[in-house]
């Protein structure tokens, strides 16, 4: 299976998803420079956090219009596997792959620290691992977090179980409707998330919460391509 890491000018996380996937799971993995585009021979692609742009606009505003977006856009209507990660998650709302928006954090502050998230739905690509339900540590580094759609959206996401994830109730930091810190489309391949599992791969980092996730994907794909899973 063959990962793509995109970077933009100010990612600054792409160098943690790049090693989360060549020591968690041990696949082929690269950097693609926003510039790119084919991204025909990728199976997944991370777009990763950071300040694209410096966020110059608003959070992902500049970055939808890179050229490899294009070829996101394309890669996730074919059904390729699409995981944005804080900055990411951001740049996917603004290019409507993902419904909703990112505002100011409800306190106007930047917020880093750990966070307790509820699995609500582990039937994505990305979440299989995990149980339903099931309360994971994965930390957060944002100033725009603060999750937002109108109620018709909001009912959409629910009835096609397209919440991913929830901060704990009580202990939302940013101020989300919903304390939703993740979501999907309805196809399930495309997931937006404002927690950095790649941060929480390794005991030494605080929890090993994250590693499920690219372990995940990679079920997924060698189940559909027919390959054995090692033990």
């Amino acid at each position: 299976m063959k990962f793509a890491v995109i970077v933009f000018p100010g990612s600054n996380c792409d160098i943690d998803c790049y090693k989360a996937v060549e020591q968690t799971i041990g696949q082929p993995v690269d950097y693609v420079w926003q510039t790119a585009t084919d991204l025909s021979a990728y199976d997944a692609i991370i777009v990763p956090g950071g300040f694209s742009y410096g966020d110059y606009l608003r959070s992902g505003a500049i970055a939808q219009f890179a050229p490899v977006m294009a070829e996101v856009v394309k890669a996730a209507e074919a059904g390729k596997y699409v995981l944005g990660i804080c900055n990411g998650f951001q740049i996917l709302t603004e290019a409507r792959l993902l419904p909703g928006a990112l505002r100011r954090n409800k306190n106007l502050k930047f917020r880093c620290h750990s966070a307790l998230l509820e699995v609500v739905n582990n039937e994505t690509p990305f979440t299989n691992e995990y149980s339903k339900g099931e309360i994971i540590d994965v930390p957060i580094a944002h100033g725009e977090g603060n999750y937002y759609c109108d109620e018709t959206t909001l009912a959409q996401l629910k009835a096609n179980n397209q919440i991913v994830f929830r901060y704990v109730a009580g202990a939302n930091p940013n101020g989300s409707v919903e304390d939703i810190a993740g979501i999907c489309n309805e196809k399930g391949n495309v997931v937006g998330m404002m927690p950095h599992p790649e941060r929480a791969v390794d005991k030494l980092l605080g929890s090993e919460d994250g590693k499920r996730m690219f372990a995940s994907i990679l079920n997924v794909w060698r189940e559909q391509h027919g390959a054995a899973v090692n033990s």
